[in-house]
């Protein structure tokens, strides 16, 4: 429970063969403002998480469900502290140059905004993007648009979260070494952030960070879909904004 109820939450029960749909009818029956969309069992397929997304997005449209001041990403593994929802919208309430926010699970400070805790502007989001880009990559895409128009990100470590199972356990990180191909990264930046990873085994591990440059380096985009690249523009200021980071980094060094 939260001490800041949301207007209504949406579940994408994605096939569940547990007592997950008894679970939801039940609480249905107590909160009028939980809304549930049930897919088919049709196995394990990460690619499908964004068209998940997506769902909940054009379902809260087609339903004329109050227009909110920000989305927040959820999922199954996550816990949250009861005021995380409380903290971090106190603090964006409070800057409107932020256009992502989330708490931390980690214990260093970190600066971009974990998945699983994330809230997004509506503002932002409506006028730069509308639904979330059905290919992989499509989380830090928009973290790399709100920076291209002037936005903020923000980690607030105040607010805390915890995962009840491994990041990345199923697909072995293959999308954190290919989506940043699809996205353009500088391979110095990669680089970097692979030494980084491997040095401190945080927060994916060492093999981790083996299998995020293996990937990166070895992945074959296809022409269209999921695992297809996205728009030249933003490959484009992603690498230029990477390469004034490292040369940044460098120069202090």
């Amino acid at each position: 429970m939260q001490t800041l109820k949301p207007s209504y939450v949406i579940v994408i029960d994605d096939g569940s063969t547990d007592k997950t749909p008894e679970i939801l009818k039940k609480i249905q029956s107590e909160w009028s403002s939980l809304y549930v969309i049930v897919n088919p069992d049709l196995g394990y397929d990460i690619g499908r998480v964004v068209s998940n997304w997506n769902k909940a997005i054009k379902f809260a449209r087609e339903k004329r469900l109050p227009v909110t001041d920000y989305h927040m990403i959820s999922t199954d593994d996550t816990v949250y502290m009861p005021d995380y929802a409380e903290r971090v919208v106190r603090y964006m309430d409070g800057d409107s140059e932020i256009a992502v926010a989330s708490g931390n699970y980690e214990e260093q400070k970190i600066a971009t905004p974990h998945g699983a805790g994330r809230y997004v502007r509506s503002t932002f989001f409506e006028r730069h993007h509308g639904i979330y880009p059905e290919k992989m990559g499509y989380e830090s895409l928009i973290l790399h648009t709100a920076m291209q128009h002037g936005y903020r990100l923000a980690v607030f470590n105040d607010a805390r979260f915890v995962h009840s199972r491994p990041l990345g356990k199923n697909h072995h990180f293959y999308e954190f070494g290919a989506s940043m191909r699809t996205l353009g990264y500088h391979p110095l930046f990669v680089l970097g952030r692979f030494g980084l990873y491997f040095l401190s085994g945080k927060p994916i591990g060492r093999m981790g960070a083996i299998y995020m440059l293996y990937h990166y380096l070895s992945y074959r985009p296809k022409a269209a879909g999921y695992d297809s690249m996205h728009d030249e523009k933003i490959r484009s200021y992603i690498r230029k904004h990477q390469l004034s980071r490292v040369r940044k980094k460098l120069g202090s060094g």
